[in-house]
């Protein structure tokens, strides 16, 4: 059997389509919205107008559904997991982040989620255990270290616009 092919199509101004056919000439297609939301569509090969699903996810959403398929997936933002449930993913600030200037302390981040910052990178720059007091910026790649759900929550909370 040949190994399915996962074909990319880039969405100027939305983001990049990746599609799979299976071997039923069903084909599942993910949009990687430039806002990081996916859209899972599905819609039999001979008739790709014709879509049978079109479920939209969050960030979170399509993460746990990766893992709900593929455990120990390759996610770029999966830096470690633990045995003991705990997990370390980094958080890239956008630009136009509602953080951008804000100390860490403001996110409350720690409070509401249980997750902990363990460093920020920034450039070529690592600051390991920044304090409340440590100012967010645009760019920043975060890193975050805590349960499944704790991460998820920093995710809501960094990414916020």
């Amino acid at each position: 059997m040949p190994v399915p092919r996962l074909r990319t199509t880039p969405l100027p101004g939305i983001g990049v389509q990746y599609e799979l056919t299976t071997r039923r000439h069903d084909t599942l297609s993910v949009i990687a919205h430039r806002d990081r939301t996916r859209t899972l569509n599905v819609h039999h090969d001979d008739d790709p107008d014709s879509c049978g699903l079109s479920l939209p996810l969050t960030g979170a959403e399509a993460l746990s559904l990766a893992d709900a398929l593929l455990p120990g997936h390759n996610n770029p933002n999966l830096l470690h997991t633990s045995d003991f449930g705990l997990l370390a993913e980094q958080v890239t600030l956008p630009g136009t982040s509602h953080w951008n200037g804000r100390t860490l302390g403001e996110t409350k981040m720690r409070t509401a989620t249980g997750a902990s910052v363990v460093a920020v990178m920034r450039r070529s720059h690592a600051m390991p255990s920044p304090g409340p007091d440590f100012r967010l910026h645009g760019g920043d790649i975060v890193i975050v270290v805590g349960t499944r759900e704790g991460v998820d929550g920093a995710h809501a909370i960094l990414e916020r616009g």
